[in-house]
This record gives structure tokens, C-alpha cells and sequence, in this order.
């Protein structure tokens, strides 16, 4: 009957009030009839839905978190976070167990990625699992088949995600180090190697093109996927970069970093994005022993993409402890957790801190601004 009614309207009429509606209402509407089920899992559908959503300004955060559940074992969950019209944040969706759970045991090793295209990825070392947290499907990845040579140890230095525009796929990649160690058990120099993951394909490869010796890198450290690369805050000859990683191109290069106030006992950065650009937080390392009250934080802005002389400093806040900064949100609300382990938001236009009813473990929250997208992934049987 349903199928019968529609082919009375034209299909664009159709599509034009399916994009009205939020994803959840539209994902139903493929139980209705064979038709709309149809429309909603095209290509053209799921391309008009991407477009129209990108220019919409209203973003949800997508908050990891993992809580204690005995003494050797904790649980991960995503947490959906929204405002009301005063900006009072609360979740508008029911916690979603994190299915294939990286590691029970540990709750500060994983990293939450967000490709700008409609997938996530939530990395470990040696596992990654990608997700349209939408549609709550979700692909857990194979291991890489690569064997490590005998004699040889492997050290792995990080990892990303994100989209390639020409090729119109995923990419997920992980940067080692082999080396070997002499008689006394210390490393010796070893040879760099990129791993990558191509989703659409399902295939492990090494690049050929890895010649340069690249910047210090350490997994945990601040990263994001921005303007078709992945950016990390890294480390060469003693000062700090953002290093970058072409998705399409497959090749490195460092962006510099503005020269932003150094502290005493220990400076910190965290790549965010502000004002549709890449930003720069700069602020104390708090276990270094100093003192909260004074200290501050630092907030950049890179106006035009890998300019340097585009670098701004848009905010300085005086007195905000924080050692895990999260996500800016609505260009305005930066969200941090607290050492004890609690949500808090921070108001950078009217200065305003609160403390949110959402509680993790300390340091094992992670969050991204997401929008509800189509974005199709094979779900793991």
C-alpha cells in the first residue's frame, strides 16, 4: 500500500522530505516499504543526505569513556552529548556498550578519531575498530599480516585515520619502528615503516616511500584528521611541530607551530578545531607541581591552512586546570575531564565553568564532534 502511494510523487519530493527529518526517523522509514528502503541504501541518497548534513551547523559530541567494573576490569561506552537552548548539556541518546572492547584491562591506550566523512575509529596499538555511530554499524579490522624480522623488535609509534577524496575510501595507518639490540640489550637505530589499511579493499600494504627519518612520535600524543591529512604534535631537534600525513598522496611534511608561551615545569599541546580551522592549545603539564590558579592556557588559530604568518592567538585563559583537554564545541565550550575523573565544560565567551553529571575514569575519556551521517561500513558478522 505504502509502495503504491509513493510512486504517486515524484522521487525528488520524496527525498526532500526525508532530509528534513533526523537520521533516526529516516533509518525507520527503510522498515516502511521496499521502495523507501531502496532509496535510503543508494548511493544518490546516502550523497544527497552527506551533503546536506555537511553544511548544517548543528553538531552532537561523541563522548568515549570506560568505568570500573572489579578490580582488573573496565567497560567503555559511548556516551551522546547535546544543549539545550542555554547550552546546558545533557545526552540525548542511551549509553551504547563499545562492542570488541580493545582492552579490558587498561583505559588510557586507545584513541578516538573522527574522519570528517561519516566513519570513526577507535585505535590501540594493534587493534581498530571503525564505526558509523549512526547507524550503529561497525567493522572490526584484521590484524596486519606483516611479520617482524627475526633478530628484529617492533616498536610502534602511532596511528591514524581518515578519508581519501580521490579515491573515495577509508584509510586506516600505523607508523613503526624496527630495530634490533646489542650486547648490553639497548636499542639500536633501527628503519621506520607506514602501514596502511584500505577499508574499501580490505587489504594491509606497506609504503615504499618512507625515506625521510621522521619527527618524535608517541601514540598518545594530540592528533586529528583535517583537510584531507592526518596532524600529529611531534618533535624534531628539541622543538615541537604538527606533523602531517597526506591522505592521498601518502607523503609527510611538518606545518611549524606558532611560538606560544613555554612553561617552566612542562608545556602541553592538543590539536582541536576552532572557527573551521586548526588550532592549537598550549598549557601546563598540572602533575609538574604548578600552581592552577595562575597558570594559563593558550588558544591558536591557524586562519589560512599551513601558513605560518596565519597563526593568531585567540584566547588566554587565566586559572583553568586541565590536563585532558577533550573537544571545543560550538567553536566556544571546550570540554575537559577533570582529574577526578568528572565532564566539565568551559565557557571560553562568558567564562563559565561547570562540572557535568558524566563520570569515567580519570584520563580514559575521549570525545569528537560528530554529525549523523549514511556512511556505509560492512558490519562484522
Amino acid at each position: 500500500m505504502v509502495d503504491g502511494i509513493m510512486k504517486k510523487y515524484p522521487e525528488d519530493m520524496i527525498i526532500h522530505i526525508l532530509l528534513r527529518l533526523p537520521l533516526k526517523f529516516i533509518l525507520r522509514f527503510k522498515c516502511v516499504s521496499k521502495t523507501l528502503y531502496t532509496l535510503i541504501q543508494s548511493s544518490y541518497f546516502i550523497d544527497i543526505h552527506y551533503n546536506h548534513t555537511l553544511t548544517s551547523t548543528y553538531d552532537n559530541i561523541l563522548l568515549k569513556r570506560s568505568c570500573k567494573e572489579d578490580i582488573e576490569r573496565y567497560k567503555a561506552v559511548f556516551s551522546f552529548i547535546s544543549s539545550d537552548d542555554e547550552d546546558n548539556l545533557n545526552s540525548v541518546y542511551s549509553d551504547l556498550d563499545v562492542p570488541n572492547l580493545l582492552r579490558t584491562t587498561s583505559v588510557t591506550s586507545d584513541k578516538l578519531i573522527d574522519s570528517n566523512h561519516g566513519l570513526i575509529a577507535l585505535m590501540e596499538h594493534r587493534t581498530t575498530i571503525l564505526f558509523n555511530i549512526s547507524t550503529r554499524n561497525y567493522r572490526h579490522l584484521p590484524p596486519s599480516p606483516f611479520q617482524i624480522s627475526k633478530g628484529f623488535y617492533q616498536s610502534i609509534k602511532s596511528g591514524g585515520f581518515g578519508y581519501d577524496s580521490v579515491v573515495n575510501d577509508f584509510k586506516v595507518f600505523r607508523i613503526s619502528e624496527f630495530y634490533t639490540e646489542d650486547r648490553y640489550g639497548y636499542p639500536e637505530d633501527g628503519e621506520t615503516e607506514v602501514e596502511v589499511y584500505e577499508l574499501g579493499i580490505d587489504i594491509w600494504r606497506k609504503l615504499d616511500h618512507v625515506d625521510q627519518e621522521l619527527p618524535i612520535l608517541f601514540w598518545l600524543n594530540s592528533s586529528m584528521s583535517y583537510k584531507g591529512a592526518y596532524h600529529w604534535i611531534a618533535s624534531v631537534e628539541g622543538r615541537n611541530i604538527i606533523l602531517c600525513f597526506d591522505m592521498t598522496t601518502e607523503i609527510f611534511r611538518n606545518i611549524e607551530m606558532p611560538n606560544t608561551s613555554k612553561f617552566f615545569k612542562g608545556t602541553l599541546y592538543s590539536l582541536q578545531l576552532l572557527n573551521e580551522s586548526l588550532s592549537l592549545l598550549c598549557y601546563p603539564c598540572l602533575s609538574s607541581g604548578t600552581d592552577p590558579t595562575t597558570d594559563m592556557m593558550e588558544i591558536w588559530i591557524m586562519k589560512d591552512y599551513n601558513i605560518y604568518e596565519s597563526w593568531i592567538r585567540k584566547y588566554t585563559i587565566i586559572g583553568l586546570p586541565t590536563e585532558n583537554p577533550l573537544v571545543v564545541w560550538k567553536d566556544y565550550i571546550l570540554l575537559f575531564q577533570s582529574n577526578s575523573g568528572h565532564l566539565i565544560s568551559y565557557d571560553l565567551k562568558q567564562d563559565e565553568i561547570k562540572e557535568l553529571n558524566i563520570l569515567g575514569c580519570p584520563k580514559s575519556m575521549r570525545a569528537i564532534n560528530y554529525k549523523e551521517f549514511l556512511t556505509p561500513i560492512q558490519r562484522q558478522s
